[in-house]
């Protein structure tokens, strides 16, 4: 092994080569290693100057801890020892605080709180910094998709289920679903960010005994101070905040994958309805020169998947034992991260899909001008219905299309040469039943009631 490989890690989300892909640079930068300890020393902080203000230690003490808890005066090499030697993932920290503080001053640190105190409160403040990164990301998609959908509002495009042809469409109803489901993801982002990032400040087992009747009050001022919500009781084993930022990311980025992956499917060249902006010089094949793979549609799809097994993770964090239990949290030290990483990275990936997206109208139209007597036999199921009755009417049309499907005979062809089409319909009025563009149903309608929405939102 080559000394460089020594100082390597090993996760994806690290990798010098491939980690752009499974995170993000304001995701690495949150849950960076040294960043954690910086912000448990902020917390720190925040807990000393917030007894200070009730009088609990002195002014001088407090100023004091808040002056050294930084990274500049620790000794992270003194941190690693104490934390093998010990066993214990805080104890590391603070007795190297201790001694950057001083005799007086360290033995204030940590006044009353417990190590999942600091703990939590740091990875509340993960969360926020994760919303926060993730709110104007998700607009920004928003915002791209509700141009395409009102451009659009009015194309004809094919409407397929079960992966067949369907119904006609316009192109921008289509668009307008994946808008319509963020949305939503947003109103669930915006409930998380004011809900999920919480204090915890209720010492060893959720009494706050240590803190000597002044729990509530200073737990109010550590929370302002550190701009976090004020919890009710303690939440050492009440993990449901931190499953729900965990299961909410993961419906995003699974959201972001349908559509990606929509736009993967639609990009074949069976379909040739759109596809991913292009640059010169990037690589589809090591050996098939002519490739323009969607790999950023299904590295986005790759995203999801991963994060929908930290759901499941975090699924399996919310059974704790009594008022304590570190399964849960150090579940939680992997699957937030992770989850955090790969959602931030599906949305930035995401952005550059959406924002590059090629649309070609001709061949939406072509491939519902293809399948056109398909597509039209529900509306020539209820035109004749209303000679016939509509129960009648479908097995009519029933046996006329699979006829056409199986003799691979124009669906239109044999109902110009039925009587029972001819006798009731004219030409012109045959003309207009097989007319996609005219059975868009209320598309534009609908589309525009999406856009019109997501404006206002944005506003």
């Amino acid at each position: 092994m080559s000394e460089d490989c020594r100082h390597e890690r090993g996760h994806i989300t690290d990798s010098r080569f491939y980690g752009d892909r499974y995170a993000t640079a304001a995701s690495r930068e949150i849950f960076c290693d040294v960043c954690r300890k910086q912000r448990w020393l902020d917390i720190e902080a925040a807990l000393a100057l917030s007894q200070a203000e009730l009088g609990v230690i002195p002014k001088d003490v407090a100023e004091r801890i808040a002056a050294v808890a930084d990274l500049d005066h620790i000794d992270l090499e003194q941190v690693q020892v104490e934390t093998a030697r010990s066993g214990h993932s805080l104890i590391g920290l603070l007795r190297a605080l201790e001694t950057a503080c001083g005799e007086k001053a360290g033995q204030f640190i940590h006044y009353g709180a417990t190590t999942q105190d600091i703990q939590d409160t740091g990875q509340s403040l993960e969360a926020r910094d994760v919303l926060d990164a993730l709110a104007p990301a998700l607009d920004r998609i928003i915002r791209s998709l509700t141009d395409t959908a009102e451009l659009h509002a009015r194309t004809i495009g094919l409407a397929r289920t079960h992966a067949q042809p369907a119904l006609p469409m316009s192109f921008g109803l289509k668009v307008a679903g994946w808008l319509d489901e963020l949305l939503r993801q947003r109103d669930r982002l915006t409930h998380l960010r004011a809900h999920t990032p919480t204090a915890q400040l209720f010492g060893g087992a959720g009494t706050m005994a240590s803190f000597d009747g002044l729990g509530r009050a200073t737990l109010e001022r550590f929370a302002e101070r550190l701009g976090l919500v004020v919890p009710e009781l303690g939440w050492h084993v009440a993990r449901d905040r931190v499953t729900e930022f965990v299961s909410t990311l993961a419906m995003i980025t699974g959201t972001l994958a349908r559509i990606a992956d929509e736009i993967r499917t639609l990009s074949r060249p069976e379909f040739g309805e759109v596809e991913e902006a292009w640059r010169d010089g990037k690589v589809g094949s090591s050996t098939m020169p002519h490739k323009r793979n969607p790999e950023r549609c299904e590295q986005i799809v790759v995203l999801a998947r991963l994060a929908a097994a930290q759901a499941g993770l975090a699924l399996t964090a919310m059974v704790g034992d009594h008022e304590r239990d570190a399964r849960s949290l150090r579940l939680e030290w992997a699957c937030v991260p992770d989850v955090s990483h790969y959602c931030l990275a599906a949305a930035e990936i995401a952005t550059e899909i959406v924002t590059g997206l090629i649309v070609h109208p001709d061949r939406l139209g072509a491939n519902v001008e293809t399948v056109t007597g398909q597509v039209m036999s529900e509306r020539l199921m209820f035109a004749l219905g209303e000679h016939i009755g509509k129960q009648q009417a479908h097995e009519y049309v029933y046996q006329l299309t699979q006829r056409a499907h199986t003799d691979g005979i124009p669906v239109r062809k044999l109902a110009a040469e039925d009587p029972a089409i001819t006798e009731r319909f004219t030409d012109a009025e045959q003309e207009r039943l097989f007319e996609p563009a005219s059975y868009l149903g209320e598309s534009p309608e609908l589309t525009m009631r999406v856009v019109e929405r997501a404006r206002a939102v944005l506003s």
